[in-house]
């Protein structure tokens, strides 16, 4: 490989990385249209690739497309982001373009909603109340899914990345590499502030098997396998049988932003 080929673009809507090079394996994440991974090793049909979080995977070469360095780059930073809409190529070809997906310069918009990149971070500010309104409005309603990471299927770390990233900052892929991430928050689950993340595990050597994000007031918002997908618990209804066991499994909160703005 050249070293102008060492990065490769997503040119599908989402790209499943897959734990081994081959479509029978279990799918660890995925990546959206526009994202650039590194290429590590090739195989077949199949590329392992780096994505911007460092995290690692097969994915199948129909799902990407290799271009130089500078090209991908401009590609991103010059384009514009789905929220969630429906596009056509010049084909005429039509394509569901999930929240935080690149489309490309040639795309048309037929419905949904766009924001030109350099919109993003005034749109979406890296503040708490920004962060939990995202949460809940973009994310309301979605099922849980191992390994997604947008609103038509995602997991609990799938959502706190999704999320952080359209307000500007990109955290690592799981739940346990999240919780590495940031500065100490709040021991107790109930004084938790407002965009905080909260980590629970439910293994004996407490390894974090779950991530929450805190919307202060003693609430939170997750995708909980638990529960199905989306919810937002109340932390003060010990009458609730999960509820009782977020407190049960809770082993720490990770304060992301930086203290003065993490209140809203």
């Amino acid at each position: 490989m050249t070293d102008e080929c060492h990065r490769v673009v997503v040119c599908s809507p989402i790209a499943t990385l897959f734990a081994e090079p081959r479509v029978a394996s279990a799918p660890i994440s995925q990546l959206l249209a526009g994202r650039i991974a590194d290429v590590l090793e090739e195989r077949d049909d199949w590329s392992r690739v780096r994505g911007p979080d460092e995290y690692e995977g097969w994915m199948h070469r129909g799902y990407i497309t290799q271009v130089p360095d500078d090209t991908a780059r401009r590609s991103v930073q010059t384009g514009r982001i789905s929220l969630g809409c429906v596009t056509t190529t010049p084909s005429g070809a039509r394509r569901r373009m999930p929240l935080g997906a690149f489309l490309s310069p040639d795309e048309r918009v037929k419905a949904g909603e766009v924001i030109a990149t350099v919109e993003k971070d005034e749109l979406f500010p890296a503040e708490a109340g920004a962060i939990t309104r995202s949460a809940q409005l973009f994310f309301e309603g979605t099922s849980y899914v191992w390994g997604g990471v947008t609103p038509w299927g995602c997991d609990c770390s799938g959502l706190v990345q999704s999320v952080y990233w359209l307000h500007g900052i990109q955290l690592r892929r799981d739940a346990w590499q999240q919780a590495q991430q940031g500065a100490p928050g709040e021991a107790d689950l109930l004084n938790a502030r407002a965009a905080d993340l909260l980590f629970f595990s439910d293994r004996v050597d407490q390894h974090i098997t779950h991530v929450a994000i805190s919307l202060g007031g003693g609430c939170l918002v997750h995708l909980a396998l638990g529960r199905g997908g989306y919810a937002v618990e109340r932390l003060d209804d010990a009458r609730d049988p999960y509820v009782r066991k977020l407190f049960e499994r809770f082993v720490t909160s990770r304060r992301i932003l930086a203290p003065a703005r993490a209140d809203d």
